[in-house]
């Protein structure tokens, strides 16, 4: 009795495709064997890596060597401060620009450059003045401290926008430019 599943294989070119296709899976097989004796036969040799980071010594090993180019760990138990984040409101704006000019060594109080621009802009960073005599010039005073063109890109702070109409900018050029013909900002008392 004849099995019907195999009756394909009377065909001669049948036969020959099945014959071909245990033949390339024998291959296949055999191939796939032969790389994994040839991997587990031959161990490849291990180079020592530094750790990516400082590790404890272990006992009976010696210490890795930190690698150039790495800030130093923090102290064991001390994590580093988050970046800090800056209320986006004018007491936010006064504290972020007191940050950058700390930075850049310009002094200036969070008072003195309150009351500044509270006289100047009533606090509103989109306040132009188109009015006064800068004005009739062509260059408005603008922002919070009303500030002109040529003075904010005399002043400009690196580490804060290009832009005038930036409330840290602003703030922070101001103070420059105050720095460097009042001392600073807590010395001015009136238009400058």
């Amino acid at each position: 009795m004849s099995d019907a599943r195999l009756s394909f294989l009377r065909r001669p070119s049948l036969r020959k495709g099945a014959a071909l296709a245990a033949t390339v899976g024998v291959i296949a097989v055999g191939f796939s064997a032969g790389v994994a004796v040839a991997d587990d036969s031959a161990p490849a040799p291990v180079t020592p890596v530094a750790a990516p980071f400082d590790l404890p010594a272990l006992p009976g090993l010696p210490a890795l060597p930190a690698l150039p180019g790495l800030p130093a760990p923090a102290p064991e138990g001390l994590v580093p401060a988050p970046p800090q984040v800056y209320e986006n409101n004018l007491d936010g704006w006064i504290r972020q620009s007191l940050d950058v000019m700390r930075l850049h060594g310009i002094p200036g109080s969070y008072e003195g450059i309150h009351r500044n621009i509270m006289r100047e802009s009533g606090g509103n960073p989109k306040a132009i003045n188109l009015s006064d005599s800068n004005a009739a010039k062509g260059t408005p005073s603008k922002g919070l401290l009303q500030v002109i063109d040529p003075t904010f890109n005399a002043y400009h702070v690196d580490g804060t926008a290009f832009d005038i109409w930036d409330p840290v900018a602003n703030i922070t050029a101001a103070c420059n430019y105050a720095a460097h013909r009042y001392g600073s900002m807590d010395n001015v008392n009136g238009a400058y």
